[in-house]
C-alpha cells in the first residue's frame, strides 16, 4: 500500500471509518502539527480512546504503525505547510475569488495525485496496454465522460479501442474479451455495482483489468489486477467526484503519451490515416 499522503488517505477513506475512527481522523487532520511532536500515548490520552485504537487506525490508513503514519504525515506537512490552498469557497467571493480557488484546487488535486502515482503499478499498466490486442474502458456517469475521452485518444495510437457508458453493453462487451485484452475501469467511489460487474466479467474472460479510482480501500481497487489512484477533495461546492475527474484524464493522457512514445511509428501511420478522414469534413 501506498505509505505517503498521510491526509489524503485519510479523507478519501473516511465515509469508511467508525465513530472512534472517524474522531481520531478529526484529529489528525485539525492537529497535524501536533500530531508530529506527540507520542501514541498522548494522542490516545487526548482523544480518550486506548493507544491499541489509534494503532488499528494506523493500520486501518495503510501505516505499519504511528511512528509510520508521523514520518509521512511530517512530510505532508513540511511540503504543503498547511497552506490557504484548501481554503472554502464562500458566498461573498467575486467572480474572479472564485475562479482562483477553484484553479487552486484543481491544481492541488493533479499534484496530490502524481505524488501517489506508483511506479511499478503505472509501468505495469503501461506495459499491460502496450501488448494489448483490445482496449475496452467502461464508466458510468462523469467517469463515463473520461472513458469516451481516454478511447478518443488510444484509437490514435492505432489499437483497437472502444468506450462503453451502458452497463448493458459494459457486460456484453467485457464477456467478448480474451486473454490478452484489457479493460480499464474508471469510478470514483470504486464501489459501483455496475463497474464491479463489468469488472468480474472482464476478469472471468481473461482480461487484464486496470482500475482507476480514489485513493481509498474499495472493492474495485482490491479486485483489479493494476490499480492507479486519484487524489481530491470534496468542498460544498463541488464534489470529490467532480474534482477528480481532472486526475482521472491526466491519468489517461499519461498512459496515452506513453504509449504514444513506445509505438511513435505505428502512430504516426494511424495519425495520418485520420487526418486524412477527417480533411473530409473540413469546406
Amino acid at each position: 500500500m501506498i505509505q505517503t499522503h498521510c491526509l489524503a488517505r485519510i479523507r478519501s477513506s473516511y465515509e469508511d471509518f467508525s465513530d472512534k475512527e472517524k474522531a481520531i481522523a478529526d484529529y489528525v487532520i485539525s492537529n497535524p502539527k501536533q500530531i508530529i511532536h506527540s507520542t501514541i500515548s498522548q494522542v490516545a490520552e487526548d482523544l480518550g480512546v486506548a493507544e491499541a485504537t489509534v494503532f488499528r487506525f494506523c493500520k486501518r490508513i495503510g501505516f505499519k504503525g504511528y511512528q509510520a503514519m508521523k514520518i509521512a504525515l511530517a512530510s505532508e506537512v513540511s511540503h504543503d505547510e498547511m497552506d490557504d490552498i484548501h481554503e472554502e469557497i464562500q458566498v461573498g467571493d467575486t467572480e474572479k475569488e472564485v475562479a482562483e480557488k477553484v484553479f487552486r484546487s484543481n491544481i492541488r488535486t493533479l499534484e496530490e495525485t502524481l505524488r501517489i502515482i506508483e511506479q511499478d503499478n503505472f509501468k505495469a499498466a503501461v506495459q499491460a496496454i502496450l501488448h494489448a490486442k483490445k482496449i475496452e474502458f467502461y464508466g458510468n456517469g462523469g467517469s463515463g465522460s473520461v472513458a469516451e475521452d481516454a478511447h478518443h485518444k488510444f484509437l490514435r495510437t492505432g489499437f483497437q479501442s472502444v468506450a462503453y457508458r451502458d452497463s448493458h453493453l459494459q457486460i456484453m462487451a467485457a464477456s467478448l474479451l480474451s486473454k490478452g485484452d484489457v479493460a480499464v475501469v474508471i469510478s470514483h467511489s470504486g464501489s459501483n455495482k455496475d463497474m464491479l460487474q463489468a469488472l468480474e466479467v472482464a476478469k472471468d474472460a481473461g482480461a487484464v483489468t486496470i482500475a482507476i479510482t480514489t485513493l481509498a480501500k474499495s472493492p474495485l481497487s482490491q479486485g483489479a489486477d493494476i490499480t492507479l489512484y486519484t487524489v481530491s477533495d470534496e468542498t460544498e461546492y463541488r464534489s470529490e467526484a467532480l474534482s477528480s475527474r481532472l486526475a482521472q484524464l491526466s491519468i489517461i493522457d499519461a498512459l496515452y503519451v506513453n504509449i504514444s512514445i513506445a509505438r511513435k511509428d505505428l502512430m504516426q501511420q494511424s495519425l495520418q490515416k485520420i487526418r486524412n478522414a477527417i480533411s473530409l469534413k473540413r469546406l
